[in-house]
């Protein structure tokens, strides 16, 4: 457990400013709910802001101008951010790096920095190379001739396929793999011939890559995840895609091959993205939308085929009406039927 901390120095670390006691101390972090005399709380959302009143939070993370109801309170700009750091700060230990441990495999010609862990039933093929205070966990395989950064994890049964590049500070998670081959096959005859696909895939820095995911390599140049890209658990990414800095892809999206993210794009849980398109910068899509075309920078799009959100907020509202509204439009055309009827007799 981290040591105690002032309010002061733990304005000073979130860039904040202190509101009552600077000497109070903190030895954790907790929820509004939950937290203690000796915790700090925080308050992102305005409709929670009732409960700084009666938390029993030592102290109480605000947005600024907010109301702190005689609390001590750190004021920031943004008190998500600094819940996050928070934790971080009293929470997250650095690992003791142990070394290549008795049951992990390491091959030939492979270099390695400094403070590396190799967990048993690691494997890591020849030729790698791997940077400092990397973190292969058990069953994780690394094949021959992948390059990793510093300060990078492959949690247990991570799978980087030969050739592939992973940049600095990159977190995977359990079962992802990295570098499978492209889904490519061209027709002969009635079956069908197997493309090789001899490029790779290129994680940059800073990126986080959940559970499950699987990254294509591309059949000739490089699949490409942008730095800070985050990737979440079960998301399918086809060969050759190059996804721009700064994205979010949420669970269980699939993109296919050759499509071109711009930066900041977000796609919300189960889009689907058809192949060949690009999709601008700053680009938001709602959750199981499907993504036929092209994509202009800064839009926000819904639906299947997904078009303009607020006019798919309108039209999802409605389609609840829609029966009463056949019921309303069939006695509307009965009526005409006899008013034509009786001027017709």
């Amino acid at each position: 457990m981290a040591a105690p901390r002032t309010l002061r120095e733990l304005a000073e670390y979130l860039g904040g400013t202190v509101a009552g006691d600077e000497s109070k101390t903190v030895t954790g972090v907790a929820s509004l709910d939950d937290a203690g005399d000796h915790q700090i709380t925080f308050l992102a959302n305005p409709r929670y802001a009732s409960k700084v009143a009666t938390t029993g939070a030592g102290a109480v993370v605000l947005p600024q101008g907010a109301e702190r109801h005689g609390r001590n309170a750190i004021h920031v700009a943004n008190p998500y951010l600094a819940f996050a750091k928070l934790l971080t700060l009293f929470h997250v230990a650095p690992r003791e790096p142990k070394g290549v441990m008795a049951g992990a495999h390491v091959g030939q010609n492979v270099t390695m920095g400094s403070d590396v862990t190799i967990h048993p039933g690691a494997v890591v093929g020849d030729g790698a190379r791997l940077g400092d205070r990397v973190t292969v966990y058990p069953g994780a395989v690394i094949y021959e001739g992948v390059t990793v950064g510093d300060d990078v994890t492959l949690h247990a049964n991570v799978v980087v396929y030969q050739g592939c590049r992973i940049g600095s500070r990159v977190t995977i998670h359990a079962g992802t793999i990295i570098g499978s081959d492209g889904f490519g096959y061209a027709p002969d005859g009635d079956g069908f011939y197997k493309i090789p696909q001899l490029g790779i895939v290129v994680i940059e820095d800073d990126v986080e890559i959940g559970a499950n995911t699987t990254i294509d390599r591309a059949a000739l140049s490089a699949t490409v995840i942008g730095r800070g890209t985050k990737i979440d658990n079960l998301v399918m990414i086809a060969h050759n895609c190059i996804i721009g800095e700064n994205c979010t892809i949420v669970s269980q999206v699939g993109i296919s091959g050759s499509t071109k993210l711009g930066k900041r794009v977000t796609l919300a849980g189960q889009v689907g993205v058809a192949g060949h398109l690009e999709i601008g910068d700053n680009v938001m899509v709602g959750a199981k939308s499907g993504i036929p075309g092209n994509v202009a920078a800064g839009s926000m799009l819904s639906g299947i085929p997904a078009y303009n959100h607020r006019d798919w907020l309108r039209v999802s509202a409605m389609v609840p009406k829609l029966p009463e509204l056949k019921k309303t439009v069939a006695e509307l055309e009965k009526r005409i039927r006899e008013l034509e009827e009786k001027q017709g007799a």
